[in-house]
Parts: structure tokens; sequence; C-alpha cells
């Protein structure tokens, strides 16, 4: 008799001891695992230490998960296939340009006398080249905001009269360049957003430095989307 055919029969023989001490079968598990099993319990039988009894000709090819998970190489993740396609580009991109076409702010004494609301010729130039040219320039400016500023001198019902004045008489000039008056919305803020405050300043020095309060703004209100 071969060694390893005595190692075997020492291993049947320990294995129908503990079978009748325990009131338990004992076979082979499946072929190719090696190890031993508790056939009344459908388990691997295990030592107190938690390891799996083992048949003379196990060898670590023979490893099953339950007894030696170290052993067993676990199946790789297969990543799924990401579909070889190309998205399909948006009919219409996302809403409007990144900047607005048209803001610009222009000094009332620019466009007015002081205290007045008719535009000057020189002030009739500035709106040409800063704003006629650019809402032309720009057919997707769809409304444009002109906003007339006062300074505090004077009343505050006054003044807001007088901003209010000065915004409708560059919208109609812009209408009487051509463009179309559903483009453009004027409005007036009379003092209530002031540039600077100026305190403790009075008679002519407060007039020149109130000077950025007075001013006019057009700006963009609503712009389309530029289709690329």
């Amino acid at each position: 008799m071969t060694f390893s055919q005595t190692n075997k029969l020492a291993c049947l023989l320990l294995g129908s001891m503990m079978a009748l001490s325990t009131g338990s079968v004992f076979a082979e598990a499946k072929t190719g695992t090696a190890n031993w099993v508790d056939s009344a319990k459908d388990a691997y039988w295990k030592n107190s230490a938690g390891e799996c009894w083992r048949a003379s000709y196990w060898t670590p090819s023979m490893a099953v998960a339950e007894c030696d998970p170290d052993l067993v190489k676990k199946p790789e993740k297969k990543e799924a296939k990401k579909p070889n396609t190309v998205p399909a580009t948006p009919l219409v991109p996302n809403l409007g340009p990144d900047a607005p076409a048209l803001r610009v702010t222009i000094q009332a004494e620019a466009l007015f006398d002081f205290n007045k609301a008719a535009l000057r010729a020189d002030g009739k130039k500035t709106l040409d080249e800063e704003v006629v040219s650019k809402m032309k320039a720009h057919p997707e400016v769809e409304v444009l905001l002109v906003t007339g500023h006062a300074d505090r001198i004077g009343s505050e019902k006054y003044n807001q009269k007088l901003s209010e004045k000065r915004a409708h008489a560059v919208k109609a000039y812009l209408v009487h360049q051509g463009v179309e008056d559903k483009r453009i919305e004027a409005v007036g803020k009379g003092e209530s957003e002031p540039v600077v405050e100026c305190k403790n300043i009075k008679g002519r020095k407060l007039i020149q430095c109130l000077q950025p309060n007075r001013r006019v703004v057009a700006e963009v209100k609503v712009q389309a989307p530029l289709i690329k």
C-alpha cells in the first residue's frame, strides 16, 4: 500500500470515527473540491477554528470560496460597453448668448441741457453712434430698456418726471431713426438710484459732483438666442 493510499485511508477512518461520535455521516464534497462535507447538514465540515477538513490529495487548485476565499479567484466585473453613438445636436441651443449685445450709459449733459428733456444735435449724434447702429446690427435684441436717471436737486416728483421725459425723448429719437417701437421700452427712475451721494457739498460744486447721477442707460432687456 502506498503512502498516499495509507493517508487517504487514515482520513476515512478519522471521518468515520467523528461521524460515529456526532451522529453525522461524512462523504467527500463534490468532485474537484477535496473538502469533506457533513451529508446530514449538507455543509462543509469545519474544526473549532472554522477551517474546513481537507482530503489528503487537496491542492490549492481545488479550493472553494467557503473554505479558502483568499485562494479562489474572484470573477472580474465586466464593464458595460458604452453605446458607440454620438449625441444628437439639439435643434435649439441654450437660450441666449453669454453677454448682452448692448449696454451703454450716457451722461445727461451729452444729450440734454441742464434740467431739459429736448435732445441736442450733438446728443442725437451720440445716440446714432452708441445705440442706433448697434440696434440695427443686432436684430437678436428684441427689447431694449432705456432708463432715465436724475440727481437729487429739486423735488422728488420733479426729478421723476424729468427722468421719464428724457427716457421717452431718447426712445422717440431711436424710433425716428428706424428702430421698431416694439423693440424699445422707456422708464424713469428719478433720483432713486444714485451713483454718488456728494454729502456736505453745496452750490455749483454740488451740481458738478452729482453729474454721474444724471444719466440715460440703454441696456438689453430681452435678447433672443443665437442659433449657431
